[in-house]
């Protein structure tokens, strides 16, 4: 299955140290393929994941914006990220 079959990543069982260089991996990837709307599944658990992902976000000068899911595509245990054109 190619990588960006889907535009997502899922995090579930990792930790945020874990997480946080392979969401760096997979937003430049999809930066490289001009995808420019990728999901990030994190799941909802104690949130720290959650948490630290959103935090994490604004620091990549990649992510033009980023927003909770919609309730279809996994709520607040996902979050949308929009990257620069």
């Amino acid at each position: 299955m190619d990588f960006f079959q889907e535009p997502e990543i899922d995090l579930h069982g990792l930790t945020v140290d874990e997480a946080l260089p392979r969401i760096d991996d997979f937003l430049y990837r999809a930066y490289l393929k001009k995808i420019t709307t990728v999901r990030i599944v994190h799941g909802k658990g104690t949130g720290a994941l959650r948490e630290a992902v959103r935090i994490w976000l604004p620091k990549n000068h990649i992510v033009k914006s980023f927003r909770p899911a919609g309730r279809e595509y996994g709520g607040n245990g996902a979050t949308i990220v929009e990257l620069v054109d």
